[in-house]
């Protein structure tokens, strides 16, 4: 698991796996969302799995799967309103982190640049979305 801080109450993560479980809980977060759909790609940890282990450790878990490469306005507004009301910090992940960051940045009011910087800051780069952010 390769964990990328975005915010000070928002991290970042790839696909995780059971065995990164422990450290989420070290770590301290207290919300985790995949955005990650269950039938993409190569076999990887499910959500039913990940609420369950994550459940047990008292950390909330929530599935909001997106299509990386369709991110709709909907998605958008279903991933803003669930990092709105979740206790922090948060951990949101998917296949490489970057879809979760453009969830992130498609529901921030904060200029283009800006966000693109501060995700690039993380590894990850969004600038294909450029003409969408703030538009």
């Amino acid at each position: 698991m390769i964990l990328r801080t975005l915010t000070e109450q928002l991290s970042l993560a790839d696909q995780l796996s059971l065995e990164d479980l422990a450290e989420i809980v070290d770590q301290g977060f207290k919300t985790v969302i995949c955005n990650r759909p269950d039938e993409e790609g190569e076999p990887h940890l499910n959500s039913a799995e990940a609420a369950q282990a994550l459940a047990a450790a008292g950390i909330e878990f929530h599935y909001l799967p997106v299509n990386g490469a369709a991110i709709t306005d909907l998605d958008v507004a279903e991933h803003k309103a669930l990092l709105n009301q979740a206790q922090g910090p948060v951990l949101t992940y998917c296949r490489t982190g970057t879809r979760c960051a453009k969830l992130w940045a498609l529901g921030s009011d904060a200029p283009a640049d800006e966000l693109i910087q501060q995700v690039a800051n993380t590894g990850l780069n969004i600038e294909d979305i450029r003409d969408r952010l703030n538009g």
